[in-house]
């Protein structure tokens, strides 16, 4: 099978992703375009929903660069780009508000986030090592293949995968506790509402995405350890 089946799906992925991310850019420049009918901004936005979340630790700050917008739960801030931060727009407050979301399943203790983070320092280990690992194994580094080598590479990709795949419900639950605020507070009223939720439908679908093509990934380099052993 070589690499050949690998670089099959890392490209289908990747055109699935172009295709994905530039509907998500479209998304949101069309909604960065909709003033919202009570003119706050982003950063206006955000710091509201903390409050009415009793949440007071934490600071809202502009990040520079486009979809940079994220929550740092180390230093306690909310970042948004400088479109989000100032912008009076749909798609302002749909960031504004998702990114918010994590700060409250920070305050919450929601049980997926506290997963998340506590395998991060693994997860920077393992996507580290994982490629050169199963490269070793397969034999393009070593000159011959070895099962046992594959194997350990597998296990080290397997927990970057399943990252990915915490991270879909830590993301669509930021999402609907946005969306359910914005709504319950009508800082998004009618359309406006709806187009916040297709802003944030897309934003999702990237890691939706990001978790099929680590997963394809994962299942191949298991065929391929299965091979190998078939082999001996």
């Amino acid at each position: 099978m070589g690499l050949a089946g690998y670089y099959l799906i890392a490209g289908i992925m990747f055109v699935v992703g172009l295709i994905v991310s530039g509907r998500l850019k479209s998304k949101f420049q069309a909604y960065s375009q909709v003033g919202l009918r009570n003119g706050m901004s982003g950063q206006e936005i955000a710091e509201q929903m903390l409050r009415d979340n009793g949440i007071y630790n934490v600071r809202v700050i502009s990040t520079p660069g486009q979809l940079t917008d994220h929550y740092n739960p180390e230093d306690r801030t909310v970042n948004l780009s400088e479109d989000v931060f100032y912008g009076r727009s749909v798609a302002a407050a749909a960031v504004a508000a998702h990114e918010c979301g994590h700060a409250v399943q920070h305050a919450t203790a929601y049980s997926m986030l506290k997963f998340r983070s506590a395998i991060v320092p693994l997860v920077n280990i393992s996507s580290q090592l994982s490629q050169w690992v199963i490269l070793a194994g397969l034999g393009f580094m070593i000159g011959r293949s070895n099962p046992t080598v594959l194997l350990i590479g597998i296990v080290l990709f397997a927990i970057t995968t399943l990252f990915t795949i915490i991270t879909l419900p830590v993301e669509y639950d930021a999402s609907s506790r946005a969306l359910k605020w914005l709504e319950r507070q009508r800082i998004t009223i009618g359309s406006e509402h709806d187009q916040a939720a297709d802003a944030l439908k897309w934003a999702a679908r990237t890691y939706v995405v990001a978790a099929i093509s680590s997963i394809a990934t994962l299942f191949y380099y298991i065929l391929l350890f299965m091979n190998s052993r078939d082999r001996e």
